[in-house]
């Protein structure tokens, strides 16, 4: 059985910041009501703290809860490390990395990283969860996720940008397609195209449909899902889609696809960010992943050659 790490009085206070709820978090600790709310109050009275705040019939952290919510995570999180690394070195158990992406990575990207530290570190497991930019920062401050990675435009408080590079978004399309032969082509040439576009929240759908709207553009995408589905229509020849190189590098060293700058979006681009919880240091396994992140952003992340292409 598990030691319990954290004494019952933060415990409980987890317990109740995840559920929102006494009751909820009574029921998944298996003890009374009364018994949550006064472990609590007594954390309250000990830091001097107003922990959360009453919103209709649940319980949502105060900004002093948020900032301790965190902290503990991330102490529990380091603790047990520890034990999984004492424990590992007793019983040869292997450990099992964690990392947080959007989805623009999920394609050739992170297959190749996961080919690549799978190859360094044999007896080391990587876990992948794809989700919004805003859910790998949050994963990452709860200490649910070792690395997290992803396209932004500004640092976030509480994490540590580990690498940061430009990752321009460029217009992709097969060879045949009429884009394709174009000499320049500008976004008034994709009105009437079908276009496939990542979902609504995407740092490259906002800055897609913010250029657009300062053009006078009204552009309507015929098809919007995952990534990889995008690519696939896009190498089928049946729309154009817009991503950065990142996650798409292996179509276009394929010729499956090509890439062609808009000078529209020259002046609005965002960056690719890698990011880890700041108040943890990486080392061993967590920082060679770091490395493979980084080395396959750089290589991946650079102008396509068919980016100039008439």
């Amino acid at each position: 059985m598990k030691p319990k790490l954290l004494s019952t009085a933060t415990r409980y206070f987890l317990e109740v910041a995840r559920t929102g709820s006494v009751t909820l978090a009574a029921e998944q600790l298996h003890v009374a009501s009364s018994a949550v709310s006064r472990q609590v109050a007594l954390l309250e009275e000990q830091m001097g703290l107003v922990l959360f705040e009453r919103r209709g019939r649940g319980l949502v952290l105060s900004s002093a809860g948020e900032r301790l919510a965190g902290g503990l995570r991330h102490t529990a999180l380091e603790l047990q490390r520890l034990l999984e690394d004492l424990e590992g070195s007793q019983r040869q158990q292997p450990v099992t990395l964690r990392l947080a992406c959007t989805e623009g990575f999920t394609s050739g990207y992170m297959t190749d990283v996961m080919s690549t530290f799978r190859r360094r570190h044999p007896d080391c497991g990587l876990a992948q969860v794809s989700t919004s930019p805003e859910g790998v920062s949050r994963l990452l401050l709860r200490g649910d996720v070792d690395v997290g990675l992803k396209f932004s435009v500004t640092p976030e408080a509480g994490l540590r940008i580990e690498h940061q590079q430009p990752a321009p978004i460029w217009l992709l399309c097969a060879p045949g397609h009429p884009i394709a032969h174009l000499p320049q082509p500008r976004l008034a040439d994709l009105v009437g195209q079908p276009l496939a576009m990542a979902p609504v929240g995407t740092t490259v759908r906002q800055l897609v449909e913010l250029v657009c709207n300062l053009e006078g553009l009204r552009v309507h995408p015929a098809f919007t899902g995952d990534f990889a589905t995008l690519l696939a229509l896009a190498v089928r020849g049946e729309a154009v889609v817009f991503s950065s190189a990142l996650g798409a590098a292996h179509l276009l060293q394929r010729g499956e696809l090509v890439a062609r700058a808009l000078p529209e979006l020259a002046l609005h681009q965002r960056g690719v960010q890698v990011l880890t919880p700041e108040k943890t240091e990486p080392e061993g396994p967590i920082r060679s992943l770091l490395d493979i992140l980084i080395a396959t952003a750089r290589a991946q992340g650079a102008p396509p050659a068919t980016a100039q292409m008439a």
